[in-house]
């Protein structure tokens, strides 16, 4: 199958890039999720008068996606949790304990956006995570996790 993009997508391209995808994936998630139309005679026309307005969009996004990390770069985020004698949880802190503090710290982040590198959180210490604000916007954050008193 093959789209226009109108956005950028990791791993695949960018903002009116042509691109030749397994067809699941373009009528499952590109095309209603309007990241994607078909590439057919009409879209394409209908995508260049578009294009200014799409490219517009994308930069605002971009321009917002790192305004958002600039103040997430000015956070420090204490998650406090219960815990042993020796460190470790009871339980683990996993990406929505993480974007909830990162929340009510004062910058919006949602879920999906958390990368836990080494996977959910199950000791106390200092780690760092990797927040995606936007394709091309990763920021890495310290996060300390303390244990209840």
């Amino acid at each position: 199958m093959e789209v226009i993009l109108l956005e950028k997508i990791a791993n695949l391209g960018n903002l009116g890039d042509k691109v030749v995808i397994k067809s699941g994936y373009g009528r499952n998630y590109l095309v209603p999720y309007g990241k994607a139309v078909a590439a057919t005679a009409t879209k394409i026309a209908e995508f260049e008068a578009r294009r200014a307005e799409l490219e517009k969009a994308a930069a605002e996004k971009l321009s917002a996606a790192q305004a958002r990390a600039n103040a997430l770069g000015k956070l420090q985020v204490v998650i406090t949790h219960k815990a042993g004698d020796e460190g470790k949880l009871f339980g683990s802190i996993g990406t929505q304990n993480i974007a909830d503090a990162i929340t009510e710290a004062g910058v919006s982040v949602e879920k999906h956006e958390i990368r836990l590198p080494q996977g959910v959180i199950r000791q106390i210490g200092e780690y760092q995570i990797d927040i995606n604000c936007h394709t091309d916007v990763v920021v890495k954050m310290p996060i300390k996790i303390a244990a209840e008193a």
